[in-house]
């Protein structure tokens, strides 16, 4: 029975928005940028004071991208091309800032700095040059970076709880991270992920600055304007819309469901694909998911392979998450070895099933979407 409905819900959330007859298949990936596990070195001593982090993928896998990383994602997506000439690109929603933990600890966690994740990068082993990688694999139109916020951080949040000696919180800090995920945490706590959740709707305010600065810090790292965003854990007021807009948000990925911050507790709404807000921005909603690194016993390939299907069938593209802790390879490389090795068979599944397949970015989808 929750075979059927899974698949009932696959159909019904193809069926309303915008269609096509081309066989469009788009990667959004989430979380470039943005520091998670620094080292196998900090996992471990997580490990040893209690913290189950082998439990969580993300803190099990996820760290910055390092050379090798980039090298090796790469070296998959220049194999294939699709009947346009066009390889597939990585549509690389990306957090242009991390914490300055330096500064926050002198200020005695009262105030809040940050660093752009370029400097983030030049402190990592191994990931020294990697951001003339990302430059290399924008200019071979196979990474192609979107904005997903200033930092995956709730930055009101976890200063608090900083400021209030959570032991947890504050062992994370001393090794310059933050995003223990709530699942395997031993405090008591909301999401520290969850940028544009808020506690009171007077942070909307300070969200409103944080997405401009950071939008402003994305066009002075990559010198273009990103025109599509994500929110970090699919959720955002409505309100901050309306900031975006008037900062050249043109298009808000995103699954089908969006999550609304309220006091006392949180809304939801569903979005399909192609709908417009009261700005005639455009939600481009996900209907595909290879997250290899969420189940190693699973049959992605088969799985995506499913659901691209189901979205050709109603005539929509398919939208695929696939978040970067897939491509990860200095925690565990083996990791990154065996889901490379996954996306390869996707990719020629894809272009074998559907000669007609036509690879583009979420911003090339978008464009298309309104011509």
């Amino acid at each position: 029975m929750s075979t059927l409905r899974h698949t009932l819900g696959l159909h019904l959330k193809n069926i309303p928005g915008w269609r096509t007859d081309r066989s469009i298949v788009v990667i959004e990936s989430d979380d470039w940028g943005s520091i998670r596990m620094p080292s196998l070195e900090v996992f471990q001593k997580l490990q040893k004071h209690g913290i189950r982090v082998e439990k969580c993928p993300y803190n099990r896998y996820d760290s910055l991208a390092s050379e090798e990383d980039l090298d090796a994602l790469f070296d998959v997506l220049i194999k294939y091309k699709d009947k346009n000439g066009n390889h597939p690109v990585i549509t690389a929603n990306t957090i242009v800032a991390n914490p300055d933990f330096t500064k926050i600890r002198n200020s005695g966690f009262r105030e809040y700095y940050y660093e752009p994740f370029t400097d983030t990068l030049k402190r990592y082993a191994g990931r020294g040059n990697a951001f003339k990688l990302w430059q290399q694999g924008l200019e071979g139109k196979i990474f192609y970076p979107q904005f997903h916020g200033r930092e995956h951080l709730n930055v009101p949040r976890w200063l608090k709880s900083l400021r209030d000696q959570s032991e947890e919180t504050r062992l994370a800090f001393d090794f310059e991270m933050f995003g223990i995920s709530t699942e395997i945490t031993n405090e008591n706590r909301l999401s520290y992920l969850a940028a544009l959740d808020f506690d009171n709707e007077a942070e909307l305010g300070w969200q409103r600055e944080m997405l401009v600065s950071g939008l402003n810090l994305f066009e002075d790292i990559f010198d273009y304007r990103s025109d599509s965003f994500i929110a970090a854990n699919y959720t955002w007021h409505s309100e901050i819309e309306h900031t975006l807009y008037l900062n050249g948000i043109k298009y808000i990925q995103g699954a089908g469901m969006q999550k609304i911050p309220a006091i006392p507790k949180p809304k939801f709404k569903r979005h399909f694909f192609g709908q417009k807000n009261d700005f005639d921005q455009l939600y481009l909603t996900r209907n595909c998911i290879f997250e290899p690194s969420s189940d190693v016993n699973k049959n992605w390939v088969s799985a995506c392979l499913g659901e691209i299907s189901k979205a050709f069938l109603w005539k929509k593209p398919a939208v695929i998450s696939s978040h970067r802790l897939n491509f990860i390879g200095s925690i565990e490389i083996n990791n990154r070895t065996r889901n490379l090795k996954t996306l390869d068979k996707l990719l020629d599944s894809i272009l074998k099933r559907w000669p007609q397949t036509e690879f583009m970015t979420t911003s090339e989808l978008g464009s298309l979407v309104l011509a």
